[in-house]
């Protein structure tokens, strides 16, 4: 029992190891495929619920697996992707890579391994990556960079991204081979070692981004080490998650002051006035011009007068967004700030709460050139307030962007910006206007206008004819019809027009976007009337896909002056119904879908052709004529079999009144009155045959017919109440249709068993079976197989031809 026990465990073992080797052996029998590409070969796999690297065509140039729940990268897993430029595991659960798991990808530029769980950097990673441009890192639990360096081998790499939660060291060799980057990006949150120079020898050096939250608080020398090190004239720092609170927090700043950077930002950064003080201080009298804050809280109540003996006259720039005012009701005027405000060319306050500039503020303002209050809470009545009501402030200002306020009228905004007689840009998109003056007084500089996401209907002349580039786009615009010949950029997307503007009424336009509309096609002549467009954005339109619209899109426009620079994918079909959604350059359209009237026109002309050319054979054939007697021989014999059921119900034998139905032509009624009536009816008394010549009764059509009733019918009850049929042929019974008839059914009612069906042929003249025409194959039949017959020219002969015929008649066997 224990010897069975050990071979089945045995037996079991080898099995579960087999299995493994398969799966081993053949490791895509598991993997799952993504065929999310388009036609660029760019395949957006993200957020498919991957838990491995899928199998995707080879040909692929970017591939995004982000927003996944990979954890293992294999040696095989894109090991077929050579031509591979952009890979993105971003936001996965990636925690083992294989050594050689990027190895077959030798044109790689791009690499995002961002936000995963690897805890250790490998430069066997990216030892065959000479191509790698990009490299994120960021936000992964690894202490340090590792050793060897991890990026020694990547010579053209550009764009470079590490740290995270978990990054607590920084030495001098962990950058080996990084010698220049157009952007540094370093998440050291909680970086509790740095040896100086590390991040020295990088030269030249673009944007920096720095994360150093716990350096500004608890080590400061950390901070100002790690800034010295980065900081250059011409490298913008942007230093993100940080608490200034007061001046020790600010002192590392000091290294980029005495590096006498230009452009220093805060992002993701709450500032106190004891810091915001600090600040200027430190960078008193240095040539800072350009100064940003994004996603900032205030906590203090905005009291930095202490700060206004300071120099920031170079200070060019102000750029804020997102800010938060804590304590907004004993945050104080913007007055005291004036030793602030006399200098910046452009300021930038975008979703700032900001319902109101004061004018007295807006006066200290006396260089700005560029102002964008964007995404706040203005009003007509503020923003009159903010302009100083129109009078005599921002004298020099050429841009002011007030898109996504409060704004409902065009006239009143028209009103206060008519007076700013340098101004050459103006976006006030995002409101709510419903309506356009029908005039307006704009200022004659104005180049650039931005009147998108509102809810126009019309467009009137207020439009100024200056204007170079314009955007309608997402309003409820039918159509454009203004003369503006400066125009050179048109921007009408998200609307309801159903045709390209006229071109004469925009000669210099060169650029038109006029996607989503309700554009139904358009074709070389709509084209021709623009004497200088050159780009064409169309795409996401209702099409109806014509054959010259077709043939236009994929023929005609290409090689042209003007491109289609939304991409050949983006013109779909929306009709006829069969071609719905399939993009016009796969449309194949037949030749009855283009010429449609001449391919009717000869496909009818072909069909009453071959009508004739049947009706001709049909004719020959005579089958009109068998058509029409098995027509009436079908609804004869209906007739006849429901009165043969009548007889039956009634008890009545079935009766011959006749000893022939004689059959003959019109033609031939006198031989038949004259001769064969006489001879076979009338009694012969004085003949001294007369016993023998009894005289029979004949059913003739002129006499026995009963009046009123269908010929047919006529026909089908003589030869049914007949013992035999008589046919009297002649060239005239040929010719007779009713004849035809009468001997077609006399052989139908042969082949029913019937007697009246038995045919007797009398020929009145000679004719032979090949006299007698094909399509009467009955009787041709009849004579090839039945004894006729023939009326003698002798009149010798007569008397044995009446002789023949009563035997003939009564049943009686006799050679005739």
């Amino acid at each position: 029992m224990g010897q069975m026990t050990n071979l089945y465990f045995t037996l079991l073992c080898l099995h579960l190891v087999s299995i493994c080797w398969s799966q081993r052996s053949n490791p895509d029998s598991e993997r799952l495929s993504c065929d999310r590409c388009d036609r660029r070969l760019s395949c957006n796999c993200s957020y498919g619920g991957f838990t491995s690297v899928p199998m995707v065509t080879d040909r692929a140039l970017t591939l995004d697996l982000s927003f996944n729940k990979i954890a293992v990268v294999t040696d095989d897993d894109l090991k077929s992707h050579r031509q591979l430029k952009t890979l993105s595991l971003h936001s996965n659960k990636l925690a083992v890579i294989h050594p050689s798991a990027f190895d077959s990808l030798w044109s790689l530029e791009e690499l995002d391994l961002s936000n995963n769980q690897l805890t250790a950097l490998k430069q066997r990673w990216f030892i065959k990556l000479g191509a790698l441009q990009n490299l994120n890192l960021l936000d992964n639990p690894y202490r340090f960079l590792g050793s060897p360096a991890p990026f020694q081998t990547l010579l053209r790499l550009r764009r470079l991204g590490f740290g995270g939660p978990a990054l607590e060291e920084l030495k001098t060799e962990d950058l080996d081979g990084v010698t220049q980057l157009e952007e540094l990006t370093v998440h050291g949150n909680i970086l509790s070692r740095y040896e100086p120079g590390t991040l020295a020898d990088i030269w030249p050096l673009g944007r920096v981004t720095l994360s150093l939250r716990s350096a500004f608080l608890t080590n400061t020398a950390l901070a100002r080490a790690v800034l010295k090190d980065v900081s250059y004239p011409e490298t913008p720092i942007i230093l993100k998650d940080l608490h200034l609170i007061g001046n020790e927090s600010v002192q590392p700043l000091t290294a980029a002051a005495d590096r006498r950077i230009r452009q220093i930002g805060f992002k993701n950064v709450s500032l106190s006035d004891e810091a915001t003080v600090s600040f200027l201080m430190v960078f008193n009298g240095m040539p800072l011009n350009s100064f940003w804050l994004d996603d900032i809280t205030l906590t203090g109540e905005g009291r930095w007068a202490q700060a206004k003996w300071t120099d920031q006259k170079s200070i060019d720039e102000f750029f804020l967004q997102n800010i938060v005012v804590l304590d907004v009701w004993k945050f104080v005027s913007l007055l005291e700030l004036g030793f602030l405000l006399h200098y910046p060319r452009k300021v930038s306050v975008i979703n700032g709460r900001v319902f109101v500039m004061p004018c007295p503020t807006s006066r200290l303002l006396v260089n700005l050139q560029y102002l964008d209050l964007s995404d706040n809470l203005l009003t007509e009545m503020t923003l009159s307030e903010s302009l100083c009501d129109g009078h005599g402030t921002l004298k020099d200002l050429r841009v002011l962007n007030i898109s996504g306020n409060a704004l409902k009228s065009l006239s009143t905004i028209n009103r206060l910006v008519a007076g700013l007689s340098k101004l050459t840009h103006l976006d006030i998109s995002r409101n709510a206007y419903s309506s356009m003056p029908p005039t307006c007084s704009w200022p004659s500089t104005l180049r650039y206008l931005n009147i998108s996401r509102a809810k126009l209907e019309t467009i009137t002349p207020c439009l100024p004819t200056t204007l170079e580039v314009l955007d309608l786009s997402n309003n409820d615009l039918k159509s454009l019809n203004l003369y503006l010949p400066a125009l050179r950029e048109l921007y009408l997307s998200g609307n309801k027009i159903q045709s390209l503007p006229s071109g004469w009424l925009l000669p210099n336009l060169q650029i038109l976007t006029i996607q989503s509309n309700t554009l139904n096609m358009f074709g070389r002549s709509d084209l021709q009337s623009y004497e200088r467009l050159q780009n064409l954005q169309a795409g996401q339109n209702k099409f109806v896909c014509s054959c010259e619209f077709v043939a236009f899109l994929q023929s005609d426009i290409k090689g042209g002056d003007v491109q289609l620079t939304d991409g050949e994918e983006s013109y779909v079909c929306d009709s006829p119904l069969y071609l719905q959604e399939e993009p016009v350059v796969h449309v194949h359209l037949s030749v009855a879908d283009c010429h449609r009237v001449p391919f009717v026109s000869v496909c009818c002309g072909v069909a009453l052709f071959v009508a004739i050319l049947l009706w001709i054979l049909l004719w020959r054939l005579h089958v009109w004529w068998y058509l029409k007697m098995t027509w009436a021989w079908l609804k004869a014999k209906r007739n006849l079999r429901r009165r043969q059921r009548c007889r039956e119900r009634e008890g009545l034998e079935s009766l011959l009144s006749f000893d022939a139905f004689v059959s003959y032509s019109e033609q031939d009624a006198r031989w038949v009155e004259n001769f064969l009536v006489p001879e076979l009816e009338e009694p012969r008394d004085n003949d001294e045959e007369s016993v023998n010549h009894q005289p029979l009764t004949l059913c003739l059509h002129k006499r026995d017919f009963l009046p009123g009733h269908w010929i047919v019918d006529n026909i089908m009850s003589a030869m049914e109440r007949s013992r035999r049929t008589v046919f009297i042929l002649s060239e005239n019974f040929v010719q007779s249709d009713w004849c035809r008839y009468e001997l077609d059914f006399s052989h139908f009612w042969l082949f029913d068993g019937n007697a009246g069906g038995e045919a007797i042929l009398i020929l009145l003249e000679p004719l032979s079976k090949d006299d007698i025409p094909k399509r009467f194959c009955k009787l041709r039949k009849l004579m090839s197989s039945t004894t006729y017959l023939e009326w003698p020219q002798e009149e010798e002969k007569i008397g044995e031809f009446w002789r023949s015929l009563r035997k003939a008649l009564r049943g009686e066997e006799e050679d005739y």
